[in-house]
């Protein structure tokens, strides 16, 4: 039997998986040869470069949460030293085409926060470079568990991703949200794949 729930005009309900591994998996050899690409940790990341950034790789899918953030929110959480900004450029670019956030401030639940790349570098192995990486970083901090999380509105492949990576699904839920079109805080012609309403 299903269940039927009506969203408001305005709204928008993603199901949110959850994911978590508590044994790493062998780093990624083969996912960490691309001298094409460069990942650089940004150690003071500028609030109006990371919205940039997040903009860049997240609009697509309507990454929305800390563009809503106000600046002293945003800057606590991406200032803090126990959460590592990285972005990822291709060789020969300056612009950045790709997002890498580790948090750190649990020393039990380490969180794979944010993981994505511009439209022109899906497809590439630039998403599987980042994941090798970053699992290059969670095997040197050894943390007792990593988690993270995707839902609906992500590509579609995302949970297939996690779970090639070592994630384990291990939860779900409904989230409802303004949708972020609707409020000014993305271009209404994004996410043409999730419609207006």
């Amino acid at each position: 039997m299903s269940e039927f729930q009506a969203i408001p005009p305005g709204k928008l309900a993603a199901v949110v998986t959850h994911f978590d591994m508590r044994d790493l998996p062998p780093v990624d050899a083969a996912g960490l040869e691309r001298p094409d690409l460069h990942l650089e940790f940004v150690a003071d990341p500028d609030l109006d470069w990371y919205r940039d950034l997040f903009r860049a790789v997240g609009a697509r899918w309507l990454w929305f949460s800390r563009l809503r953030m106000t600046d002293e929110a945003l800057g606590a959480i991406i200032k803090d030293p126990a959460v590592e900004i990285y972005a990822l450029t291709r060789q020969g670019e300056t612009t950045p085409k790709g997002l890498l956030e580790l948090d750190f401030r649990d020393p039990k639940n380490a969180e794979l926060a944010f993981l994505g790349v511009t439209a022109d570098m899906i497809g590439s192995g630039a998403g599987r470079y980042l994941m090798a990486r970053a699992m290059e970083r969670f095997r040197a901090v050894k943390p007792p568990r990593v988690f993270v999380h995707t839902c609906t509105n992500d590509h579609p492949d995302a949970p297939k991703f996690y779970e090639r990576a070592g994630f384990r699904a291990c939860g779900r839920e409904v989230e409802i949200m303004t949708d972020p079109r609707l409020d000014g805080t993305l271009p209404r012609d994004v996410a043409p794949h999730v419609p207006l309403i």
